[in-house]
């Protein structure tokens, strides 16, 4: 009895270690909400997969379900405990309506050799150019510092510009955690007139993948709430 006890253990965890040695593709997440975007606009988000298993993986190929999408990995050979990024964009051009995009990253992960991702919009046509009022409009929404040591303050600058034909006038701006600041450099902006966002994110105290959001709201009628996020990968002192 003991004999065969001792067997089936020794198979159970010969099973455990056969898939410990295996790769094994994580999405830190698996979908992502543009919210409402007008017709024409190109935007990108980057999602983030690693390796959490224990042999080599391997990401052999990215498509996706529409050519109005794109997907790009930076990194196609992950060792393991690595990550890489996954960019996406989407161009909103003869798009309206809801949206929903599917990105298939195969990989030899034998458990998950299909991993989707999954990105949602909603595509604002407008009636005429400039029409409606004021129109806060971000090229980029989106920034990724990429490593970071902890306790570094990084800063990136968004640019944003009124596209609208009326003045427009920045009401709040708020963010998703006490460690990122935002300072806008003008409130109050006429049709046509650029201005930057200068956004910091304090590392202090944090490790691992970290992402933050800014919210801008504004008098702009079709997107009183605009999203930005940061990104960073955040590396514990003395690592």
């Amino acid at each position: 009895m003991i004999r065969k006890i001792f067997v089936v253990f020794a198979l159970l965890s010969a099973a455990v270690f056969a898939q410990m040695m295996q790769p094994k593709i994580v999405a830190q997440e698996s979908e992502f909400n543009f919210g409402d975007i007008n017709q024409g606009d190109v935007v990108t988000h980057v999602f983030i997969v690693s390796n959490d298993g224990g042999d080599l993986l391997k990401i052999s190929n990215v498509t996706a379900s529409c050519g109005c999408t794109a997907a790009t990995p930076e990194k196609n050979e992950l060792a393991p405990g690595e990550s890489t990024n996954i960019v996406v964009k989407f161009n909103s051009k003869g798009k309206k309506g809801p949206q929903t995009k599917i990105i298939t990253v195969y990989n030899n992960d034998p458990v998950n050799d299909k991993l989707q991702l999954i990105i949602k919009g909603n595509v604002l046509v407008s009636v005429g150019e400039n029409s409606g009022g004021p129109a806060i409009y971000f090229p980029e929404t989106q920034h990724d510092f990429g490593q970071v040591n902890e306790g570094n303050i990084v800063e990136y600058i968004f640019k944003f510009v009124n596209n609208g034909s009326s003045v427009l006038k920045i009401d709040d701006i708020k963010t998703s955690c006490g460690c990122t600041a935002a300072l806008v450099s003008n409130k109050v902006l006429e049709p046509g007139q650029e201005g930057t966002l200068e956004v910091k994110l304090d590392t202090k105290n944090r490790t691992g993948k970290m992402s933050r959001t800014i919210t801008i709201k504004s008098n702009d009628q079709k997107e009183q709430n605009k999203v930005l996020t940061v990104y960073a990968d955040v590396l514990k002192a003395g690592s």
